[in-house]
């Protein structure tokens, strides 16, 4: 049965899709016209990142965190009757679904596989090892001990893949499942406590590609997710304070 949350994600995800093609498109035509300024430089962009560069990567990875963040949002919506918490996970819901709307438009505009097959998640991000983001994150995670971005590209010692979360800051599908249990002021706290950790492995991966990628359109919009995360972070550690709890530690 399609129940009204599913619908209701479906119709945003959808959107944000048709949209997708619409700024892809602007998109890809003000980086040519940025490369065709520099065609002079000894040096330029390509205009169609390799399936393994870091623009390809960033566009996968995070097309499926923000994913998660959507239906995080959808849930508490569900979960709870406070208006700044819902008006919070509304903004939350619609920002990110049509910014993963983006990344899989650049994606089908330069014909790149939505996944990469057989490559581990954030294995884009080793190329910007010894750059720490600083970002942190909780122990249930296993963010605390990463030796900058190297840690992060899931080889070696650094995040591990479990029950569900794939990159860091990912909630695991048990704390999906307490998060639809729960309800009223419980389920406000645990939502704004997985947002942040879910915003904080996102802020990570946005310095990254802002470090990494190419595409300079694709640079601007990590960036533009790093302060406004950054942000939304200031403004729920308020909310968790005005409900007596705090992050995650």
């Amino acid at each position: 049965m399609v129940t009204e949350r599913t619908r209701r994600t479906r119709w945003v995800a959808g959107s944000a899709v048709a949209l997708a093609v619409l700024f892809a498109g602007a998109a890809t035509v003000a980086s040519a016209r940025d490369d065709g300024a520099d065609h002079h430089a000894t040096t330029t962009a390509p205009r169609t990142p390799a399936a393994d560069s870091a623009d390809a990567g960033f566009a996968q990875d995070m097309a499926v965190h923000h994913q998660q963040a959507v239906e995080m949002s959808f849930i508490v919506r569900d979960r709870t009757r406070d208006e700044d918490v819902r008006r919070l996970a509304y903004d939350i819901a619609n920002t990110q679904a049509n910014q993963r709307g983006m990344l899989l438009g650049w994606l089908d505009l330069w014909e790149l596989p939505k996944v990469a097959a057989g490559q581990e998640p954030m294995a884009w991000m080793a190329g910007g090892a010894g750059e720490a983001s600083g970002a942190g994150g909780h122990e249930g995670h296993d963010m605390g001990d990463m030796d900058g971005m190297e840690g992060m590209s899931g080889h070696g010692d650094g995040y591990q893949a479990h029950d569900g979360s794939l990159m860091p800051g990912m909630a695991t599908r048990t704390e999906l499942g307490r998060l639809g249990k729960a309800s009223g002021k419980q389920a406000e706290i645990l939502y704004l406590q997985l947002m942040t950790d879910h915003h904080k492995g996102g802020i990570d991966m946005a310095r990254g590609c802002a470090r990494l990628c190419t595409v300079k359109v694709e640079k601007r919009l990590a960036q533009g997710m790093v302060e406004a995360q950054q942000s939304e972070l200031d403004a729920m550690a308020g909310m968790l304070a005005e409900r007596g709890s705090a992050p995650r530690t």
